[in-house]
């Protein structure tokens, strides 16, 4: 029998995360939370240079490119629906 695969794993149990933070112009999301800061820094890293190689794709959009860093956080403090964003910031044909 195949094995079913979740589409969105499960969340850390830990109480406090890492959270790959996506700003773009005023507005800031989550993108991805983890429970190790060097996971995070990969991540956040992976993310940058994508922002990087689509440079200008991005441009062409004449939006502000989307910025990554890191940042310890509560598990309280993410949103009730939370999801992690994909690289470029793009999430239904919308920016952030």
């Amino acid at each position: 029998m195949p094995e079913v695969i979740p589409l969105r794993p499960p969340l850390p149990k830990a109480d406090t995360l890492w959270a790959v933070i996506a700003s773009q112009g005023k507005r800031t999301i989550i993108a991805d939370i983890y429970v190790s800061r060097e996971a995070a820094e990969s991540d956040c890293q992976w993310r940058t240079s994508q922002v990087r190689a689509y440079a200008h794709f991005l441009m062409g959009e004449q939006q502000p490119p989307p910025s990554y860093h890191i940042r310890r956080i509560a598990r309280a403090e993410l949103p009730r629906r939370w999801a992690p964003l994909p690289a470029l910031g793009i999430l239904r044909g919308r920016f952030m």
